[in-house]
């Protein structure tokens, strides 16, 4: 299943690591990935395409171990099922 990661953050070393780290253990795998540091303020901006293997780690399992690994680096990381972002992006 192909899913979308958004991480939003003040930048600081290792959130590329960490993110990657939870993907690695469920099995996930990055297909492109795109990031970007925004203005004075130092503001971290990653966008990540990733297939999920559901079979492996279920959806649910993986947006907690996101979630939990953003807290710890004081990000916002959140993961959408690719149709259901495009869904909501579409104008």
């Amino acid at each position: 299943m192909k899913c979308v990661i958004s991480v939003l953050g003040k930048d600081r070393t290792g959130i590329v690591a960490a993110v990657a780290t939870v993907l690695t253990e469920c099995q996930a795998n990055i297909d492109d990935i795109n990031q970007t540091i925004l203005g004075q303020e130092e503001l971290f901006s990653m966008t990540m395409l990733i297939t999920l293997n559901a079979d492996a780690v279920p959806f649910n399992e993986v947006q907690e171990r996101l979630a939990k690994a953003g807290e710890e680096l004081g990000c916002q990381v959140t993961i959408q099922r690719e149709d259901v972002f495009r869904f909501m992006h579409e104008v």
